[in-house]
């Protein structure tokens, strides 16, 4: 099936680094047109699932804007223009948590958004994270590191501990990749 062909673009609200919104004219693979496609534009990012040797899950216990209460979040953050996506996931662990990690896997590059767009997402498994150090965050929401075993993060996960979409698959993607802890 052929893809759907770009008319034209136009630019609604242009916020950088942040969003950008533009307004698309598409043609659909059956000839059908609709010129008014809303389109989201934001930065792609990571997050990463560390996990230390003896086994606890690296996470934050934080607020964010947009989440009603408290939630559990893995590390996480935006690229940087023209960084690679491991280079950022590294980055953003020993910034957010003070921790670095010596055996990591690519868990996928995800749309956000399969109609509108809102960026990619590239998930990572960390294993083998040790603590160098006090990390620097610049978050804007208050957090706090936690250390959660295996167990406590399925239920975590179970209960809708983590309210951000993107945490929540991470975490189940990381979860089913740990079967020796299972």
């Amino acid at each position: 099936m052929p893809p759907w062909q770009l008319r034209k673009r136009e630019v609604i609200l242009h916020q950088p680094p942040f969003l950008t919104v533009e307004r698309h004219h598409v043609v659909l693979p059956d000839g059908r047109e609709i010129p008014d496609w809303q389109w989201i534009i934001t930065p792609e990012y990571v997050n990463v699932v560390a996990i230390t040797p003896d086994h606890r899950f690296v996470l934050f216990r934080q607020e964010k804007y947009a989440v009603e209460g408290l939630s559990l979040a893995p590390v996480g953050g935006y690229l940087e223009p023209g960084e690679d996506p491991l280079a950022a996931a590294q980055r953003e662990l020993r910034e957010e948590s003070g921790y670095t990690a010596s055996d990591w896997e690519h868990l996928g590059r995800y749309a956000v958004d399969g109609n509108r767009g809102a960026g990619v997402a590239h998930l990572y498994l960390a294993r083998g994270a040790t603590f160098v150090g006090k990390g620097a965050s610049d978050d804007l929401e208050a957090q706090e590191l936690v250390l959660l075993t295996v167990d406590a993060v399925r239920q975590a996960l179970a209960a809708g501990e983590f309210k951000v979409l993107a945490w929540a698959t991470v975490v189940a993607l990381a979860l089913l990749r740990l079967p020796e802890y299972g």
